[in-house]
């Protein structure tokens, strides 16, 4: 971890300003983890990308499954324009009354497009080898689809129009995480960059 940058984050969030921790990693890497341990343990607002699109399966009565959430996902952002989401949860950020916030899953550069602009954000990137993800995929099943995944299947995810920037995304962050550890070792990470 970028120790300068953490404290960063401790001293540009201060007293009244929001702190916006906004994570990006690839599939499984502990963007969801990240959230709710700090909402959690901190009280942190919390905003999922991913939320809008699951809301939009649920009305259409489709499972909420990744290979819908990257039929849907491109569609909407076709039509509304590739920011589409990350202006929805720009406005969400700035109507939070808290002064932690953690967004989980951005993806594209178009999604930190309204968010860099906030006082307070950071980017975290959350690095964790591929076997390691998706053995976490399979353990915590949070797609309909994700306990009969096979690691081919999991690879080829990878290659989707949702997934591909996420590399290049991460290497835009303000502050990067290795989350190959325990998830002890995560928190401390976390807790880290909260201090």
């Amino acid at each position: 971890m970028k120790d300068n940058k953490v404290n960063g984050v401790a001293r540009e969030g201060g007293l009244g300003q929001k702190i916006i921790l906004g994570f990006t990693g690839l599939i499984s890497s502990g963007k969801g983890t990240a959230a709710k341990y700090l909402k959690e343990k901190y009280k942190a607002d919390t905003f999922r990308f991913s939320t809008m699109l699951r809301d939009v399966l649920d009305r259409l009565y489709l499972p909420q499954s990744r290979e819908n959430f990257q039929i849907i996902s491109p569609i909407l952002r076709e039509a509304f324009g590739q920011d589409l989401m990350a202006k929805v949860i720009a406005e969400d950020v700035k109507k939070s009354n808290s002064n932690l916030i953690a967004i989980d899953g951005m993806r594209r550069p178009a999604d930190i497009e309204y968010l860099k602009d906030i006082p307070g954000f950071k980017m975290i990137a959350i690095e964790v080898d591929e076997k390691t993800r998706f053995e976490r995929l399979l353990k915590r099943g949070e797609n309909t689809d994700d306990a009969t995944k096979t690691f081919e299947q999991f690879k080829k995810e990878h290659k989707a129009e949702t997934e591909i920037h996420i590399p290049d995304l991460m290497k835009q962050a303000d502050i990067t995480i290795d989350n190959n550890g325990n998830l002890e070792d995560f928190y401390k990470q976390l807790d880290k960059l909260i201090k």
